[in-house]
């Protein structure tokens, strides 16, 4: 059986702040603005809302309640006789039926109104149905100040109860005040309990922990009816005696609950599982043990010290860096040769091996000798040469571009960082420096420069003559896309500017009603009027203008 935590036990509220928290709750969780042009089906509704949402919170609390708090006849015997004692059983049990009497009549009363307000008619029917329900269920919980105020204090006090656990080995320490039971539990255990050399110091339960004989042993005070025991002599002070007595009453102890549970039934059924088998001789023939040959040389070689197979891990650490990790060694092969043999590579489901011409070799051995042939009959000379001169050619001409480059750098770098920089547009190159330059590196810009500046010529008069006509054409004409004889639509059926003024305004104040009506909704977030008008009107003399 689990031990039992009363510290998760739920804070009980008093009457008064249980209703607090639940109307309040109902109130910032349900909507509470409402017109009296709703229809009646949605009014039903949202106050039939409230009142399931009331019920339903005290509902959840009062469950709660019942569930957290310890069933006395569910708990073991020794808590229960302990709630006995302590809170008497009659009253909490009492106490909790009240809670569970109040919980029924919660739910009666918020299904009796619900039902009422299905045939409500109107908006102030609705609304005194839901007072109604909800002043009821809260005079129910009013009357449970008493129960729920007497089942806090009990909450209270079992959450400064010690963790006991009823089914471990228990010793329980009792006698006549101040005779030093405080003093032998702290010898004895781990507990720390206060001592005083006046009578009545320990007036609560206290449990102490040790071990004997590797079990673990709890003491607590409480009356003892015992027959038999020894009278055995103890001093705290010296501790003489005090082992013989932690001795004698553990020893005791497991004595008499072995000697119970050899009474009970669990031990019959327990040895009725049990069945010890031996074998009798079916004839005069000898069978004696057969061990397994296996097994007789594993003995052998634990007996002898045999040395060990060298793991892989033994290899790596003896060759260091040199260590190759080789798994092939150990394949198990018919023929111990073909460990090493090259796997076939296989792609997409195809052995590579089946399409390599067997002939390749010979094939590119004969290329080669038919290459040896052509350079030594002089095939590759005279191309060579050619190509050898054309390549000088470019590469002078290459060094000549790559040099021209560093310098255009060199110069813009020498250049003002800070100045002010021109796009490359911007820059004005004379004509003879340009065909100069591209002379030099080997283009030929005679043909090139007439086409150009005649190309260049004809698109600077097509574009003057293109900004004139845009100069000479009036602004309308700029609409090319609708004829001139057609009017826009918004100006389309009115005479002159006038009437068309007068439309447009017609048109924007048909719209104010509309947009006045898209304002505010049901949804939207009203914010009240934080300056009224009967308290800021009319002369304002020196005091406070919070009350008129």
């Amino acid at each position: 059986m689990a031990l039992y935590n009363f510290k998760k036990i739920m804070v009980v509220p008093s009457s008064k702040d249980f209703i607090d928290i639940t109307l309040s709750k109902t109130q910032r969780k349900t909507p509470t603005v409402i017109h009296k042009h709703y229809q009646i089906n949605r009014i039903r509704h949202f106050y039939m809302r409230k009142v399931k949402y009331t019920q339903q919170n005290y509902h959840d609390r009062l469950t709660q309640i019942l569930t957290d708090f310890p069933k006395l006849d569910d708990v073991h015997p020794f808590y229960a006789d302990l709630m006995n004692v302590l809170y008497d059983k009659d009253h909490y049990k009492l106490a909790l039926g009240q809670i569970n009497i109040a919980k029924n009549l919660v739910d009666n009363v918020a299904k009796d109104y619900v039902r009422l307000m299905k045939y409500g008619d109107s908006l102030y029917r609705c609304k005194q149905l839901k007072r109604a329900a909800l002043g009821r269920m809260c005079t129910i919980i009013k009357r449970q100040k008493q129960s729920l105020e007497y089942l806090e204090q009990v909450r209270q006090h079992l959450s400064r109860l010690p963790t006991i656990d009823p089914n471990t080995r228990t010793l329980l320490l009792c006698g006549y005040p101040n005779v030093g039971k405080s003093s032998f539990i702290n010898k004895v255990t781990r507990a720390d309990v206060e001592v005083q050399p006046y009578a009545f110091t320990t007036k609560s339960l206290f449990v102490g922990h040790m071990d004997y004989k590797y079990l673990r042993w709890q003491n607590i005070f409480r009356e003892l009816e015992a027959e038999g025991f020894p009278v055995l002599e103890t001093s705290t002070l010296t501790e003489e005696g005090v082992i013989k007595v932690k001795t004698e009453a553990c020893d005791r102890l497991l004595s008499h609950r072995v000697d119970t549970k050899m009474k009970g039934n669990k031990v019959n059924d327990i040895l009725n599982r049990l069945h010890l088998a031996i074998p009798s001789k079916r004839d005069e023939k000898e069978r004696p043990p057969f061990i397994p040959e296996g097994a007789l040389a594993r003995k052998k070689r634990m007996e002898i010290d045999a040395p060990k197979r060298k793991l892989e891990r033994d290899l790596e650490m003896e060759m260091g860096d040199d260590y190759v990790l080789d798994l092939q060694k150990y394949w198990d092969l018919m023929n111990a040769s073909e460990k090493y043999d090259r796997l076939p590579e296989i792609w997409e489901g195809h052995n590579i091996a089946d399409y390599i011409d067997p002939l390749i070799m010979k094939k590119l051995e004969e290329l080669e000798k038919e290459e040896e042939l052509k350079e030594a009959a002089g095939e590759y000379d005279s191309e060579s040469e050619s190509e050898d001169e054309e390549m000088a050619e470019i590469r002078q001409l290459a060094q000549q571009i790559r040099e021209k480059k560093k310098l255009k750098i060199l110069e813009s770098k020498e250049k003002d960082k800070q100045g002010p920089r021109l796009p490359r547009t911007a820059k004005k190159v004379q004509r003879k420096t340009l065909e100069k330059e591209m002379s030099g590196l080997g283009i030929d810009m005679a043909d090139k420069d007439e086409a150009h500046y005649a190309l260049q010529a004809r698109r600077s008069r097509s574009l003057s003559k293109k900004r004139k006509r845009e100069e000479s054409e009036p602004r309308a004409s700029l609409t090319r896309s609708r004829s001139n004889s057609r009017a826009p639509r918004d100006v389309s059926g009115l005479r002159d500017t006038k009437m068309v003024k007068k439309a447009k305004l017609i048109m924007k104040k048909s719209q104010t009603k509309m947009n006045r009506m898209g304002k505010k909704g049901e949804a939207d977030r009203h914010v009240f009027d934080l300056k009224p008008k009967h308290l800021l009107a009319g002369k304002r003399k020196s005091g406070k203008t919070d009350r008129r």
